[in-house]
């Protein structure tokens, strides 16, 4: 078996919200892109975790976040920070992207359902 690479500097991200909330209603706290293929999911802290869930189930270890002034790197592997080179742009969610998001479905509760 292939050994699957970690970084892949030339893909750009899917999207600018979690590509498995969006359209199944969902939402998220933070987001987090995988570093191997651009994946962009919600963070562990969110009801649905697809971030993590990409990584177990692709076998994609690496994930950076996707959010505004962060460019730190998650092994999931690890369970730990990692490093890594600079990734296609865009590094993160739009700036007037809601967080958490995305806005109009957001409950009024939502402190309470984080992980």
């Amino acid at each position: 078996m292939p050994e699957i690479e970690l970084f892949d500097t030339i893909i750009a991200p899917s999207g600018t919200g979690c590509v498995e909330c969006l359209p199944t209603g969902g939402w998220w706290l933070h987001l987090r892109r995988c570093a191997a293929c651009g994946h962009v999911g919600c963070c562990d802290s969110s009801p649905s975790q697809h971030a993590s869930s990409h990584a177990h189930e692709s076998g994609h270890a690496v994930a950076q976040s996707f959010e505004p002034s962060e460019d730190w790197f998650w092994n999931y592997e690890l369970g730990d920070f990692t490093y890594g080179p600079a990734l296609h742009p865009p590094l993160s969610r739009p700036l007037a992207q809601s967080s958490p998001g995305p806005q109009g479905r957001v409950p009024a509760n939502w402190v309470l359902l984080l992980h």
